[in-house]
């Protein structure tokens, strides 16, 4: 008789218990989502602005995008110290038909002399489907020899032709304030975010 009505008294608590624990679950998942959707937002936002100082600076890549199957549009910020110079980007794919977004990240670790740090924005413009088709499913590592240089003399943003690693694409590197600033894509590696799609 008293065993059962302990067991009475114990059900209600882990009723109340295990709906407690899910609904912090499901607190904790709104909120990792709404971390998400602000993530989103602001790699979004940034290939906006990025895109604007692309076209000012180098209007002929307005008819570039337009008839490109694609593109994609980065932000970084490395840290560049005596030999070693480590950086982490977000940037996001665009399919040109569907304009749907993959959320990507990069990751760079280099070698090479120097001390500061390097703020830079690079754009892809794709030429050719089944390259877009492997950056966005595949990501993309640039070897050594892909050198993207952004250099200017002039106050606030500009844009600079950094050549190509493959014939595929057009590459610009895109420089914040103006400042010299070399962009070394190599030991680059760009590949799909999994948690932001």
């Amino acid at each position: 008789m008293i065993k059962t009505r302990v067991r009475s008294w114990v059900i209600p608590f882990i009723v109340i218990g295990l709906a407690l624990q899910a609904n912090a679950q499901d607190k904790d998942a709104e909120k990792k989502q709404k971390e998400r959707e602000q993530k989103q937002a602001a790699i979004l936002k940034m290939k906006d602005e990025t895109l604007s100082d692309l076209y000012k600076a180098k209007p002929e890549t307005v008819d570039l995008i337009k008839k490109a199957v694609g593109y994609a549009v980065f932000d970084n910020t490395g840290i560049h110290l005596l030999l070693l110079a480590t950086s982490r980007g977000n940037g996001v794919a665009v399919e040109g038909i569907s304009g749907k977004p993959i959320f990507m990240k990069m990751k760079t670790v280099g070698a090479g002399p120097g001390l500061g740090v390097k703020d830079y924005r690079v754009v892809f413009i794709f030429k050719n489907a089944a390259t877009l088709k492997k950056f966005m499913e595949s990501g993309w590592e640039f070897g050594g020899e892909a050198d993207a240089a952004a250099k200017t003399t002039k106050e606030g943003a500009a844009a600079s032709a950094a050549g190509s690693a493959t014939t595929d694409m057009h590459i610009y590197t895109i420089t914040k304030k103006g400042v010299a600033l070399q962009a070394t894509l190599g030991g680059t590696k760009f590949s799909k975010d999994d948690e932001l799609n």
